[in-house]
């Protein structure tokens, strides 16, 4: 059994360690709720413009050159992680996915295959191997405003265009409440049209188009990928805060269950101590007596 010194020095280690997962947890909290606020808000927008643009047909001639369908010779990962550690698997999984998607289009003889990283757990991962990783963009993450998200957004999408890449993917954790996290690998371009992958009905709403269908198929399909590209951002910063409170709260129960045993053989090896103790007196005042 430990003497009672380790003990002790355990036991205010473990008490320290506790002290400090508890305050990351409610810091954690604080800017979780705010992160879940704006990804609430953000979604609804998001999911009307897709309605709407999946609304307008685009099999009769409508296309944009971000509806270009070609080969995936030359593609691009986006991948998207934390900055930060202390959040679990979180960015494990999607580091692990990236490295899946990578493999899976090697097979398929891709011939040139960039990443665009974002958060710094996947930039420095993936740095490690030579001219893989296109730019890095990690600071969007400390201040994510609309405006330096879709700056990144226009540059993949100006690549697309310019047939830099035949195609372009994200890789992110998607946020659905504190406890879970669903790791997606989503298209990003080319732009596929919800009324080429439905069967059935194509269109849900009467539209009255002004001026065309063409004008406002090139006007809103730029739209709907910068907020597309910025709800992604959004969806992953949600999803970190929860899963690093989650983890938090795990550390704090196990600190709690860990100081519960300890003490608990403290006090044992302290009541054997002084069991001893009594046991020498006793030996002693016996050995006088004789």
């Amino acid at each position: 059994m430990a003497n009672l010194k380790e003990v002790r020095t355990r036991i205010a280690s473990v008490s320290s360690t506790q002290q400090i997962t508890s305050a990351m947890k409610m810091v954690s909290a604080a800017k979780f709720r705010r992160a879940q606020n704006a990804i609430m808000g953000m979604r609804p927008y998001a999911a009307m413009l897709n309605e709407i643009i999946s609304d307008i047909d685009v099999e009769d001639g409508v296309q944009t050159p971000y509806h270009e369908v070609r080969s995936a010779q030359s593609v691009l990962l986006v991948v998207v992680t934390s900055n930060k550690g202390l959040c679990g698997a979180f960015n494990s999984n999607v580091i692990k996915e990236a490295l899946s998607r990578k493999e899976h289009y090697e097979s398929k003889g891709c011939k040139l295959l960039k990443m665009i990283t974002i958060g710094k757990r996947c930039t420095e991962f993936f740095s490690k191997q030579k001219e893989l990783v296109a730019a890095s963009y990690d600071d969007v993450l400390d201040n994510p405003d609309f405006d330096s998200i879709a700056d990144i957004s226009e540059a993949i999408m100006r690549s697309f265009c310019n047939k830099e890449y035949d195609r372009v993917e994200i890789v992110y954790n998607q946020f659905k409440n504190s406890l879970t996290q669903i790791l997606s690998a989503e298209q990003f371009l080319p732009v596929v049209p919800k009324a080429v992958v439905d069967s059935g009905v194509k269109s849900r709403n009467d539209y009255i188009y002004e001026p065309d269908k063409e004008r406002i198929l090139q006007e809103m399909i730029p739209l709907t990928l910068r907020s597309q590209f910025y709800r992604v951002i959004l969806d992953s910063l949600a999803a970190e805060h929860g899963a690093r409170m989650t983890a938090m709260q795990k550390a704090t129960d196990n600190a709690t269950e860990l100081l519960k045993e300890l003490r608990l053989s403290y006090n044992k090896a302290r009541q054997a101590a002084i069991t001893n103790e009594i046991i020498e007196i006793v030996s002693g005042s016996e050995a006088l007596k004789g």
